[in-house]
């Protein structure tokens, strides 16, 4: 029987890490005086997409906007130091020097405000978090069921479960595959992306709007660790009978943030000005399969007491992206064993949503770290697929690994559908219908928080907050009444022709519950459903037709 990994670094694209021999300072500045940029001009720093985000949820242009003040990144460049990145949101530069005397100069200048140790010379390093060892595999039973099984609309194969899980295969069949919507992975490389067959479609469709990797400084990531194309592949893979991603047709920046070779707070200031970019070109959903807790050379160490939601680097750009209008999902980590045991940060932001992992039954991992977060708010938020997912492999076909950072990206491609849905939602009306539609949103525990979400149900929750009805019908041809219902139910079909029709009853988790065929007249025709004792709850009328399907939500009570 294969195993499946916790992300296994092969030796091929693992770059191993040297010896830190200089130290790194973020550098806080105390204004931006002076500035040439205007929050009355933000076309000047800030995409149409973005401003259009902004726009839509009714968020103000302000100085966190604005870029830093050059001349006195100009200052300190004077000084003979490298800097390496700079940050809006945090009116911050990262600085790297071997000579301690400059960092002193630094410090004396009248516009910056402190400085904070980043990295330093070492070479104690941490266990790679890449590398957390390995997890059996799903029976070769259970995995050979899921190959059979198929939807109405895409061949998923064996990534269907993780699909079908979430309730995302229902919005697929309904019509919304991530088209338009903009999804930033902040990540550690992005293997073959650009040759392997997974990805054809992305290429092909020109779905992969740009790339920039914030270590190297340069736009190069394909040739870089595996984890962020093993990532994306559960959102933008395609491999018809093998692989579908749960939001195949959405498009994509993919960013390099992370270093797998070392461990540093460095990284964390990746993350954050990897954010900044994903906000100033317009990406609507940041997906982090990373988490931050102990670093090399003990630098920075992270304590429990620091996931309070306010605390660390990441966490603080993570809710300043979600400031933004933007929809962060982060993995929850997979620390649940020996020595941290709770969730990594930014998994500990409170305006984000935090995925841990469960298994194909929905048990949770015994990876998948604990909540909640230290001040007590309930973390993770919702759970899904992290145990033996199906994901592209870097040899060219699916192989199935384990860890958060595949249930991640799962639920985020389903949220880039939802929005796709939904277009006038906010970024925290969505997370709320989200959580509302999780199985256990009534009594969450520290494991999966509200539990595994159901998209479908998310998307009748964000129908009725909107006061639209998406599943209506083309021009009201389509009406059920009375709805809610306590027993049968009248169905009201406007028909263009006489024809065979299919009327088809789903419940929220796409099982079909009733089915039978009508031959219907031209015009109006009216007939009388009987509910057959189905349960309570919220249900999905289909009409089918040779061309086209008509839906209609039915509530029984």
């Amino acid at each position: 029987m294969k195993n499946t990994t916790l992300i296994v670094a092969c030796s091929l694209i693992f770059k191993l890490a040297t010896s830190q021999t200089s130290s790194t300072y973020l550098v806080y500045f105390k204004d931006k005086n002076s500035s040439p940029y205007s929050i009355n001009k933000p076309a000047e720093f800030l995409s149409e997409k973005s401003l259009e985000r902004r726009t839509n949820q009714h968020i103000e242009i302000n100085q966190s906007d604005l870029p830093v003040n050059v001349s006195y990144v100009n200052g300190i460049k004077a000084i003979g130091v490298e800097v390496l990145n700079k940050s809006k949101w945090f009116n911050a530069i990262t600085v790297s020097a071997n000579d301690e005397s400059k960092i002193n100069i630094i410090k004396a200048l009248p516009y910056v405000k402190q400085l904070q140790l980043l990295a330093g010379p070492t070479n104690q390093r941490v266990p790679s978090k890449f590398q957390t060892g390995s997890q059996a595999l799903s029976s070769p039973a259970e995995m050979q069921n899921e190959k059979s099984i198929n939807s109405n609309f895409y061949d998923y194969g064996p990534s269907y479960y993780q699909s079908h899980q979430i309730g995302v295969d229902c919005l697929h069949n309904l019509g919304y595959h991530g088209e338009g919507v903009t999804v930033a992975f902040l990540d550690a490389g992005y293997y073959k992306v650009d040759s392997l067959p997974a990805f054809d479609s992305l290429r092909v469709n020109n779905q992969i709007i740009g790339t920039y990797d914030f270590v190297a400084n340069n736009t190069s990531v394909y040739e870089d660790f595996t984890h962020g194309m093993a990532t994306l592949s559960c959102v933008g893979g395609n491999l018809p009978s093998r692989l579908v991603g749960t939001a195949p047709k959405a498009n994509f920046w993919l960013l390099r943030t992370e270093d797998a070779g070392t461990e540093t707070l460095q990284e964390e200031v990746n993350w954050l000005v990897g954010a900044e970019f994903a906000d100033s070109v317009g990406a609507s959903v940041i997906n982090s399969s990373l988490g931050y807790s102990l670093f090399d050379g003990n630098i920075g160490n992270h304590t429990y007491a620091d996931l309070d939601g306010n605390t660390t680097i990441v966490t603080k750009a993570a809710d300043w992206a979600a400031s933004k209008g933007i929809f962060v999902n982060s993995s929850a980590g997979n620390s649940a064993g020996p020595p941290w045991y709770k969730i990594t940060a930014p998994a500990d932001a409170d305006s984000i949503l935090t995925v841990g992992a469960v298994d194909s039954g929905g048990v949770t991992a015994s990876f998948s770290s604990r909540g909640p977060s230290y001040d007590g708010r309930v973390k993770p938020n919702t759970a899904a697929r992290g145990w033996a997912s199906t994901v592209a492999s870097p040899f060219g076909d699916i192989e199935y690994q384990s860890g958060t950072s595949f249930a991640s990206p799962i639920t985020a491609g389903a949220v880039a559908c939802l929005w796709q849905a939904h277009p006038t939602a906010t970024n925290m009306q969505l997370l709320s219908a989200v959580q509302q539609s999780a199985n256990q949103y009534f009594f969450p525990d520290s494991l999966q928080g509200y539990g595994i979400p159901n998209f479908c149900i998310a998307h009748i929750i964000l129908t009725d907050i909107l006061g639209i009805d998406k599943l209506s019908g083309e021009n009201e041809q389509l009406i059920i009444y009375p709805n809610p219902t306590n027993s049968d139910f009248n169905v009201s079909f406007y028909s263009e022709k006489k024809q065979t029709i299919k009327i088809s009853l789903f419940d929220i988790s796409g099982r079909e519950i009733m089915s039978e065929t009508k031959q219907v007249k031209e015009k109006g025709n009216e007939f009388k459903l009987q509910d057959g004792d189905i349960s309570n709850g919220i249900y999905i009328l289909h009409i089918t037709t040779a061309e086209k399907t008509y839906f209609k939500k039915l509530v029984k009570q």
